[in-house]
């Protein structure tokens, strides 16, 4: 029975719930059943909440019993990033400047999750700050791929990816702001989406680079993607960043998922798919040879300003990055350094101890960037940069209804790979970056495996608040293939 539940969806899970084939209580039972034979290896989970878990699972078992109205969500078990602020759980950021911190309050997207009766089965694991490829920056623990034991889950969600690819929960939330869905989700072998910049409220989340920020969904199957995105979205007051119901109403992600696009048409960089790796071109190219088959055109396009996407992310995240984490001081929010010679040492010391050295080299890149003499050099020339990149799509859009490309140039590496080597490690984005500078929504569907049996991702791309129809053309490719519900060695 238990692995009978494991292997249901989302949706699948919600509606058997709903109509009392299966009890809520019994779905997290089997949940944490897995946590406790697959966690020990794959280590996604930084805390999980079992009793709170399983006593909102038996009241939500009561309210369906006697006839009351749930949630869209009634009764799933659903994992979250620990940068995304929760009022039960301390919410450390993967760091251990923020090891004991207990947020007063729910981030927007948690009051979504709970108005839909979702239940929030634990805290997942990143890199420290949301600030890495591969989750092997997180301050707290190192999560591995479930795919294979000495590979990296991607980064940095890493923990909500491996949750949800290790079948310890039905779907989970991370947060992007270079690519840290898309990628890991390509990785673990998992849906990813980045929605459009505004789309989710980032109230409760803790920032990492604001103008880039952005928190999605991890699932098992398209279909739950936009399940989940049909409780998050929508306008917050709260943040000032999104984007009202009147300028851009959310649909019913959910209503015509299944409906094919009609004479879909297809952009493509070929010298993308030509940076890959060759199994990974492959993967994407018999991709591309699918929707032809379903009707669509190949439409090759060029994204010249693409090329200096890396370069302008690192200035504007990092400037952005420098100022966001300044509150981080051991007086204001923080570890506090334990015997200091003076106030000076209390902020320098408690700031050395505390954070990791992914997190010291990226506040100082901002700083620098920012400072007096060098913000017109960097800064200022990476926004005008960062206009051009969304030109690229706009362009790219008038003449394409989507644009695809790879997710990763590789599949997952080795732990220790890319390490000595930053920039190495920051390539590893090259092809998620752009979208958040843009705006634009992004998705990453499993699309095969290398070789070593590593899982690949497909990365499509539609226009701003047009995630309806990035939802529709992912689920065409999904409906022809069953690689999202092949389980990985590490969650048997």
């Amino acid at each position: 029975m238990a692995n009978e539940i494991l292997n249901l969806t989302c949706k699948q899970l919600r509606d058997q719930i709903a109509d009392g084939t299966v009890k809520s209580t019994k779905a997290v039972e089997a949940v944490f059943a897995q946590i406790e034979k697959a966690e020990p290896k794959i280590k996604a989970f930084l805390r999980t909440h079992k009793e709170e878990a399983m006593q909102k699972a038996a009241d939500i078992d009561e309210k369906i019993a006697n006839g009351d109205k749930v949630g869209s969500l009634a009764g799933v078990p659903i994992a979250v990033k620990d940068n995304i602020c929760t009022s039960f759980s301390k919410t450390t950021c993967a760091s251990k400047i923020l090891e004991d911190f207990e947020a007063p309050y729910d981030a927007h997207v948690i009051e979504q999750l709970n108005a839909a009766d979702a239940i929030i089965i634990g805290k997942c694991n990143l890199d420290e700050f949301a600030m890495g490829s591969s989750t092997e920056n997180s301050g707290l623990q190192q999560t591995v791929n479930p795919w294979d034991a000495d590979r990296v889950p991607g980064g940095s969600s890493g923990g909500s990816a491996a949750a949800v690819a290790g079948r310890m929960a039905f779907g989970s939330l991370g947060s992007d702001t270079g690519g840290s869905i898309r990628q890991p989700a390509s990785f673990c072998g998992v849906v990813g989406l980045k929605p459009t910049y505004g789309r989710v409220s980032r109230y409760g989340l803790v920032a990492y680079g604001s103008s880039l920020d952005q928190i999605g969904p991890f699932t098992r199957n398209v279909e739950d993607a936009a399940l989940m995105m049909n409780v998050i979205a929508g306008h917050d007051g709260r943040d000032s960043t999104s984007v009202t119901e009147k300028d851009a109403p959310v649909p019913d992600y959910t209503a015509d998922i299944d409906k094919p696009i009609e004479g879909l048409k297809i952009g493509i960089v070929p010298r993308f798919n030509e940076g890959a790796s060759d199994e990974v071109g492959k993967a994407v190219k018999a991709s591309l040879d699918t929707y032809k088959s379903l009707g669509a055109e190949i439409v090759e396009i060029d994204m010249p300003y693409f090329d200096y996407a890396v370069a302008t992310y690192y200035v504007i995240a990092t400037a952005e990055a420098s100022s966001n984490l300044a509150r981080f001081d051991g007086v204001h929010y923080g570890h506090r350094t334990a015997d200091p010679h003076d106030y000076v040492e209390v902020y320098s010391k408690s700031r050395d101890e505390a954070f990791g050295d992914e997190v010291k080299r990226r506040i100082m890149l901002g700083t620098y960037a920012l400072s007096s003499g060098y913000y017109d050099a960097y800064y200022l020339k990476a926004s005008k940069v960062r206009n051009l990149i969304r030109q690229d799509y706009t362009k790219a859009f008038e003449k394409v209804d989507c644009i695809m490309m790879p997710v990763s140039p590789t599949t997952a590496f080795k732990f220790g790979e890319k390490t000595d080597d930053p920039m190495q490690m920051y390539l590893a984005d090259i092809y998620t970056i752009a979208a958040n500078l843009a705006g634009v929504p992004g998705i990453s569907v499993p699309c095969g495996f290398d070789s070593q049996n590593l899982p690949v991702g497909l990365q499509i791309f539609t226009p701003a608040f047009s995630e309806e129809r990035l939802l529709r053309i992912a689920r065409m490719y999904e409906k022809e293939n069953d690689h999202n519900i092949v389980m990985p060695p590490l969650a048997k």
